[in-house]
């Protein structure tokens, strides 16, 4: 028996669901996102400025986006899920690498290469796991693989200040440490991945119009610009207050509480109100909670801010990429390649703008005012496009 049919044969809805949900943690979670608690400590005790951690995550998404056109450029499922596996235990040795010293180059090359398993990650991985869902008669709980983001923050926060406050580790010492943490999350992935998919026909639909995507690839864009400034700055705005020295961690921990129910609630409310609609809301809300820290240096306003973030960004991805979906049902996943692409753009150009404004003037604020008006480009264009309809 092959291991595709010996997989389709013996693995679990749950174990499909939860090994999702573990590559998510590592690919995206410790890859990615635990460079955020760990900015500020890089900046204090490893001479990163703030201009170049934000060109560091400009890199990140770099090695994203270029997942990102991979993944839409190969065609075959089996290179796919050979793509999926590689980034799993990859995702482990570039955290690693981000230890082995404190040279810039270095650091950018573990940045890259984390954006390429973060793409494998969410865009194999939700593949993978929904399409085994789907022909084994369950319903395609997106959501729950979804809560993998959230969960990975908030790993992310928590295994940061454990080794801050309780085990005293400097910088690479926790680079390390989340590197052996990791391999917690790689065995339940690796060993619970779904087989290859077989190809999918799909019933014949008319495509939307151009000027419908391109309305949502520029809605997407400044959804895009608004996650990686929060994702990359959110615990050095906390930080950077004089007041709130050593209270980053919790930010970024609540980024990941709010994000991980997230994805239930807004799905009740396009239900409700329909996607367009429920997009406009999550775009709204996003602005308050992006100008909340601009508005007040309190602890309340940041805390605020991020939780906002949190419980916006991951309804952003996973609205947006359902309705694409929908629409463009012969090839879902080019049309998602196409939005990422955008989404990815804007991850590249944020930051490292950001970052320079942030350190010439010595404050977040026009960085979190440009944010905030970026993001009601978004909302334009999403009113343009539901006035089209």
């Amino acid at each position: 028996m092959s291991e595709a049919s010996a997989a389709a044969t013996t693995l679990k809805p749950w174990q499909v669901l939860l090994g999702g949900i573990c590559s998510l943690v590592l690919t995206v979670g410790l890859a990615r996102f635990a460079y955020t608690p760990l900015l500020p400590q890089m900046h204090a005790q490893a001479g990163l400025g703030l201009a170049d951690g934000g060109l560091l995550a400009a890199i990140n998404y770099a090695g994203y986006m270029s997942g990102a056109l991979l993944v839409a450029w190969i065609e075959s499922p089996h290179w796919r899920r050979r793509l999926y596996l590689i980034g799993l235990p990859l995702s482990l040795v570039i955290t690693a690498l981000m230890a082995l010293g404190d040279g810039f180059w270095l650091w950018a090359v573990s940045r890259y290469f984390g954006g390429l398993c973060g793409a494998g990650g969410m865009l194999l991985g939700s593949g993978l796991v929904q399409g085994w869902l789907l022909r084994h008669g369950h319903r395609p709980e997106l959501g729950v693989h979804f809560m993998g983001l959230g969960l990975g923050v908030a790993v992310s926060a928590l295994g940061a200040m454990g080794m801050q406050r309780g085990l005293q580790l400097d910088w690479a010492g926790q680079w390390w440490g989340f590197a052996v943490l990791g391999l917690a999350f790689l065995l339940p992935a690796w060993a619970w991945r779904p087989p290859v998919p077989p190809p999918v026909v799909a019933r014949a639909i008319e495509a939307p119009p151009r000027r419908w995507m391109w309305l949502m690839q520029a809605a997407y864009f400044c959804a895009g610009w608004g996650f990686v400034i929060n994702a990359t700055f959110t615990v050095a705005i906390v930080e950077k207050q004089p007041l709130l020295a050593g209270q980053g961690p919790w930010a970024w921990l609540l980024v990941g509480v709010a994000a991980t129910p997230a994805v239930f609630v807004w799905d009740r409310v396009a239900r409700r109100l329909g996607d367009v609609n429920a997009l406009l809301l999550a775009y709204a809300v996003q602005i308050v909670g992006v100008l909340l820290p601009a508005l007040s240096g309190s602890l309340a306003a940041a805390l605020a801010g991020a939780f906002l973030y949190g419980a916006t960004f991951i309804g952003i991805v996973s609205l947006t990429l359902a309705l694409v979906g929908r629409r463009f049902p012969a090839n879902p996943g080019k049309a998602m390649a196409k939005l990422t692409l955008g989404y990815g753009l804007a991850q590249i150009t944020a930051p490292a703008l950001s970052g320079r404004m942030v350190e010439a003037s010595g404050s977040f604020a026009g960085a979190l005012w440009l944010t905030a008006g970026v993001l009601l480009l978004g909302v334009g264009c999403l009113a343009a496009l539901r006035s089209g309809r």
